[in-house]
């Protein structure tokens, strides 16, 4: 017995489309999961073609890996306020300390950590070292993650 393969008679066709910005608009019924406005029809049929595509685009395992350890680094809330204060402007350790109210010490261990990650550069001025935000893609993604967080307070 010979088994039907994937591109034939078992493609099926399900119209795989972007969501629009009114999907992500949608609020839900407060006390409402997610899960229990909709359910997946598990009798409807699939492109397995259109899987295939969609796996190929895929973020593979090492850089979702690589991405989750960098998501994590940012998880914490003193090197979210270093590079709050450093989306504003530039700054020394010292003034650093006192914008975020924290130990230049403490600040200091941040900032190699930060360096470390690629998230911020410095540049010497004289004796003085001045740090800011390594490049366009940290503020846009401070940017980014400060206005989703902003909207679901309004």
């Amino acid at each position: 017995m010979q088994f039907p393969q994937p591109t034939d008679t078992l493609s099926y066709q399900v119209p795989v489309t972007m969501p629009d910005q009114h999907d992500f608009d949608e609020v839900l019924k407060p006390g409402v999961d997610a899960a229990d406005e909709e359910e997946c029809d598990r009798n409807h049929t699939i492109d397995f073609d259109n899987i295939c595509t969609l796996q190929n685009q895929l973020l593979n395992s090492e850089k979702a890996q690589r991405m989750g350890e960098f998501f994590s680094f940012l998880g914490d809330a003193n090197r979210l306020r270093i590079i709050s204060a450093l989306a504003l402007k530039e700054q020394c350790v010292h003034e650093l300390a006192a914008t975020v109210s924290m130990s230049e010490s403490a600040v200091s261990h941040q900032l190699r950590n930060l360096r470390t990650h690629r998230l911020v550069s410095y540049r010497k001025q004289g004796r003085q070292v001045f740090y800011r935000l390594k490049d366009r893609h940290i503020f846009s993604l401070y940017e980014a993650v400060a206005e989703h967080i902003d909207e679901g307070d309004s």
